[in-house]
């Protein structure tokens, strides 16, 4: 799509000057359409054949697990919790540091997590779309190769260690 609009910003800006060939294009423009385009071209497609693989690699819902530690400022978070945000981000990177030495997730959740009903679920998210988590949590998630487990992500509800599960 961009390729078309700079040829046609080129072609339009030539002919606005009164030049009559795309050969005899000013400096300004960049030189002649058959000096720079090739280059540019194929740099336009090697670029959108990447982003057109990364998007056709990416899966449309993921399954996985959490653990939400939540502090004084987060979203919805029950009035039992008071701790500040530095207690929670130390207290996730506890959970998290038990988590990469393999201690059991479900045993961290019931251990580290502080979302309501997490404790029943084991964490457990279920299987979601992107679009339905906050921008943060899912550009993270959908990373994730499945058993993986995530660095502290930080969202309006507070600091998560995420677990995919397929």
């Amino acid at each position: 799509m961009r390729l078309s609009r700079t040829c046609l910003s080129v072609l339009v800006a030539t002919a606005s000057i009164g030049c009559t060939t795309v050969t005899s294009s000013p400096s300004w423009v960049g030189g002649t359409l058959a000096e720079g385009a090739p280059g540019r071209i194929e740099k336009e497609e090697a670029e959108l054949k990447r982003e057109t693989e990364v998007i056709l690699k990416e899966p449309k819902s993921i399954g996985a697990k959490h653990i939400l530690v939540m502090h004084a400022q987060s979203e919805r978070k029950p009035p039992t919790v008071t701790r500040s945000k530095e207690e929670a981000k130390k207290r996730a990177q506890e959970a998290l540091t038990k988590a990469r030495a393999g201690e059991p997730f479900d045993k961290l959740v019931l251990q580290y997590s502080d979302e309501p009903g997490a404790a029943e679920r084991g964490g457990d998210l279920g299987v979601f779309e992107k679009k339905v988590m906050v921008k943060a949590f899912s550009d993270v998630a959908f990373k994730l190769k499945v058993g993986e487990i995530s660095e502290i992500v930080e969202t309006p509800f507070g600091y998560h260690i995420i677990m995919r599960t397929e």
